[in-house]
């Protein structure tokens, strides 16, 4: 099985990194699962293309920044619907002023891909677009990792 861990980068400490560090280790451990870690994926595509400073583009050279995220965007999406069997989300202030993590959810809930959501935001503030489109919703990592257990332990 392949989790693809899909939540904020851009606006992201670290690009949320930390956290699917752990989750992958964790998921590897105990499930024997693999996973699509999209903050390593952009790295490799990063280094592949040359493009360290790429952030920069976004004012300096828009076209070519445009060109370039494109390239991030159909790897990220090719993921989720080809290569993942399910997502785990982390939905918190940081997805809030993106794109991406809005659009992997919904390609993953188009293509039936299982959809767990760990929400962080208020109830009340969470999009009804997306708590719709994940399968289940837990409030802490902790609540999801005892689910998966029972979900796909053998």
């Amino acid at each position: 099985m392949i989790a693809y861990l899909s939540g904020g980068m851009e606006n992201a400490k670290d690009e949320g990194a930390n956290w699917r560090k752990e989750m992958s280790k964790w998921l590897k451990e105990n499930l024997g699962h693999d996973t699509i870690d999209p903050v390593l994926e952009s790295q490799k595509m990063v280094i592949a293309h040359d493009a360290h400073d790429y952030q920069n583009w976004k004012i300096s050279d828009p076209d070519k920044f445009k060109k370039f995220i494109r390239l991030l965007i159909n790897q990220d999406l090719r993921s989720v619907i080809g290569r993942s069997d399910y997502l785990i989300v982390y939905w918190d202030k940081s997805v809030l002023y993106g794109g991406g993590t809005h659009g992997e959810v919904t390609m993953a809930y188009w293509v039936d891909r299982p959809i767990y959501l760990i929400n962080k935001l208020p109830d009340e503030k969470l999009s009804a677009w997306i708590s719709s489109c994940a399968t289940e919703t837990f409030g802490s990592f902790e609540d999801l990792k005892n689910v998966l257990l029972k979900e796909f332990s053998t």
